[in-house]
């Protein structure tokens, strides 16, 4: 990568760099418009199905099935978005992903019977996969090294503030029982998103790999003080195998990009095998569970939203600060020391305290969780590989994490009725340790660092 742009550490001033980033500013708003959908399109379910249910006369594996598809096609869809962006450029990908989004929701919200409705949700999973997939690597390619890791967050924010608007959105509609005006609101900013992609370029990254050096250097000054571009350049062209061509995922592993990948794909599963998504789905059934009124389960939804979108807000900064590898290591420190005593509300403690002690755990998971392994995957998922696979590795650890989730998902509920929820939560804290002992050996800092910079530094710890 390169300074000011994804690289080294900047060394003009602060004031110099202010004009050229208010336009990396409003790309990455629309590209981060893509994190927004990402979260709103797997939240809306939640509420709508309570209503899609009775409409549609849906049995619980059929309910399930509406809820998991969108799990599976994501894997896919953020397979084919990695090669896909590689080969033809990010910005095609992103409008496609935007127009994928666009007729998913239109789909869904005009969903004469069942079928269709599964049909609209697995297209939905599809634009869901590559957003994910892709918008951090969009972000990452356009960002000034000194806000990268600002930037790439705003991603993982945008998918917290989407979480909790279809839930705010589920609660404005419920009292009509209108599931498809659910799905309807998410149209407006699809076709944000893809009206606003006509007016961001491609990433200077890919052009410049790509041959196309020309409009690499015109979308450069645009952001770049006039006489940084050169030099921006020539970092690009020794930012790793500049090769093009199709790369085989076994030829990946074999090829210098293995240590970057062993990490990405390490954390995709450490995300999501940790427990996260178990406890943002099932927060009001646990809560239930230790004696506490859970009769409303979109407030809590709502509340626990709430945390994740503040503590992310909290971490947008401190990545360029405290730095990547600083935040991993507190985020799982907390999420390993919550879930002990959040397992002991279930097997040793009862009555009004376990619930206070439960309500208190979940929140400080939740916190944990946020300030550091939510965010800070998708940041190193999209900094940490040499430009030429960028798309392709970022792709496979986001299917990686995608089938995690689809597989934590699956088994927390039979896991749980077979050993006790309080053992199953031990199993999450154990996972999450083994995380943060992975994160202390293998993962190095990447703050402010060029590619060639960081690859050093991987090439030394694996």
């Amino acid at each position: 990568m390169a300074q000011a742009f994804s690289g080294r550490p900047v060394t003009h001033h602060e004031d110099e760099e202010r004009p050229h980033r208010r336009k990396v500013y409003f790309w990455a708003a629309v590209g981060a418009l893509g994190g927004f959908l990402f979260g709103y399109d797997t939240g809306v379910v939640s509420g709508a199905l309570l209503f899609i249910k009775h409409d549609f006369h849906l049995g619980a594996f059929e309910q399930g099935l509406v809820v998991s598809i969108l799990l599976l096609t994501a894997m896919a869809g953020a397979l084919i978005a990695g090669r896909t962006a590689d080969r033809v450029g990010r910005r095609p990908l992103l409008i496609g992903v935007a127009v994928v989004f666009t007729l998913g929701l239109l789909a869904a919200s005009l969903a004469p019977n069942y079928v269709t409705l599964l049909v609209a949700r697995a297209v939905l999973g599809l634009g869901v996969g590559g957003a994910s997939a892709i918008v951090p690597v969009y972000l990452s390619e356009i960002a000034p090294a000194r806000i990268r890791g600002a930037l790439v967050s705003a991603n993982q924010l945008l998918i917290t503030i989407g979480i909790v608007v279809s839930y705010v959105v589920d609660l404005v509609f419920a009292g009509t029982e209108n599931w498809r005006a659910m799905f309807a609101v998410g149209i407006v900013v699809s076709a944000l998103m893809l009206i606003g992609l006509f007016f961001v370029p491609e990433t200077p990254v890919w052009l410049q790999r790509n041959g196309r050096e020309d409009q690499a250097r015109r979308v450069l000054c645009e952001v770049v003080p006039a006489d940084r571009v050169d030099g921006v350049l020539r970092s690009y062209r020794t930012s790793g195998d500049q090769g093009g061509g199709k790369v085989s995922w076994r030829r990946l592993l074999r090829s210098s990009a293995r240590p970057a990948l062993v990490i990405g794909l390490a954390l995709a599963a450490f995300q999501q095998f940790a427990g996260i998504n178990t406890i943002i789905y099932y927060a009001p059934t646990i809560m239930e569970d230790t004696g506490l009124n859970a009769s409303n389960s979109i407030v809590y939804s709502v509340i626990i939203g709430s945390i994740n979108v503040v503590m992310t807000l909290v971490a947008m900064p401190l990545t360029d600060k405290a730095g990547r590898r600083r935040l991993l290591i507190i985020s799982l420190t907390g999420m390993t020391i919550s879930l002990i005593p959040l397992g002991l509300t279930f097997t040793k403690l009862h009555g009004s305290g376990a619930s206070t002690i439960a309500l208190v755990c979940i929140l400080v998971y939740i916190a944990s969780f946020a300030i550091g392994l939510g965010p800070v995957f998708w940041l190193l998922n999209s900094e940490i590989y040499p430009p030429s696979v960028r798309g392709e590795a970022a792709s496979l650890a986001t299917m990686v994490n995608w089938l995690s989730n689809f597989i934590v998902g699956q088994a927390f509920l039979p896991v749980a009725a077979a050993i006790g929820q309080g053992p199953t939560f031990w199993i999450f804290a154990v996972i999450a340790l083994l995380a943060l002992l992975f994160v202390i050996k293998f993962v190095p800092e990447t703050k402010g660092r060029s590619f060639e910079e960081i690859d050093r530094a991987l090439q030394r710890r694996l």
